[in-house]
């Protein structure tokens, strides 16, 4: 208990990191005051440009990899059941993106939640990750809407878990009620995009 409490923490902290925070403060400025006033990478690409905004994707992706991937390999280090493994997983994952959303160096605010969510399912099923990521490009590229390609993404990953559980893909259902529990965290962090989207007013993501 006291080992699954303390990879709950060290994803939290991993994941609060305010990646596009410090990358508008190199720059120079304060994201959160420019754009949408976000401090993830869509917004960090809107007001500093690729030059700053694709390193911030890799990098808060990478702290939902991270995080998974430190807590499975210290459970598997220490002799648990891969069902143990997978499940420590679980919540390394669920911590860093409440961290990135809800990040203690920014008064409990942050992104929404969806390059390290992708980060995240790269580390549990990376097939999953890919297959949802493929259906991120291909809705941002029809509608060049990055919020319903992150809308759209969100459902179709515990549709896709669905289908890999009931193909037998999977050994157990817990990565199927994490991404449940995932698609509603960012569909939440999205209701504004939704309002916008809903009544024609969401900004389309245009190369400057």
């Amino acid at each position: 208990m006291i080992l699954i409490a303390l990879i709950a923490v060290v994803s939290y902290l991993v994941g609060s990191l305010p990646i596009g925070y410090l990358a508008g403060r190199i720059a120079g400025v304060d994201v959160r005051a420019l754009g949408s006033g976000n401090v993830g990478a869509t917004n960090v690409t809107r007001v500093l440009g690729k030059k700053f905004g694709y390193p911030v994707f890799l990098l808060d992706a990478g702290k939902g990899l991270v995080a998974v991937e430190v807590a499975k390999t210290v459970i598997a280090s220490s002799g648990r059941s891969a069902l143990s493994t997978e499940l420590c997983g679980i919540i390394a994952a669920a911590f860093a993106v409440i961290g990135h959303t809800n990040s203690i160096w920014l008064g409990f605010k942050g992104g929404k939640g969806v390059a390290t969510s992708i980060g995240a399912m790269f580390a549990l099923n990376w097939l999953c990750a890919l297959i949802v990521g493929l259906v991120w490009i291909v809705t941002f590229f029809m509608t060049r809407y990055v919020s319903l390609a992150s809308i759209v993404a969100a459902v179709a990953l515990p549709v896709t878990i669905a289908t890999m559980f009931f193909l037998k893909a999977l050994p157990s259902a817990a990565q199927l009620y994490f991404s449940l529990c995932l698609a509603i965290i960012v569909i939440f962090r999205h209701r504004s995009n939704l309002s916008r989207l809903a009544s024609g007013t969401e900004p389309r993501f245009v190369r400057k």
